[in-house]
């Protein structure tokens, strides 16, 4: 299936979890927040959470600076 992930079109297996949509754009275990068409998805549901085709997925890192 086709989705978008932070404003890029990937291809994903039909049950994919929004898990695995992170896991392909960061390897990163911390720092990182998921959105599915603008909700948040708590971690602790990333992999019982499915994405769906046309899904607009954001996977944001967490960047320290200064």
């Amino acid at each position: 299936m086709k989705v978008t992930i932070n404003g890029t079109a990937h291809e994903l297996a039909t049950a994919a979890s929004v898990g695995d949509a992170v896991r392909l754009v960061t390897a990163s275990a911390s720092g990182v927040a998921a959105a599915v068409n603008g909700e948040v998805v708590r971690r602790g549901c990333w992999d019982t959470t499915p994405v769906s085709e046309g899904d607009l997925v954001e996977v944001l890192t967490a960047v320290q600076g200064g």
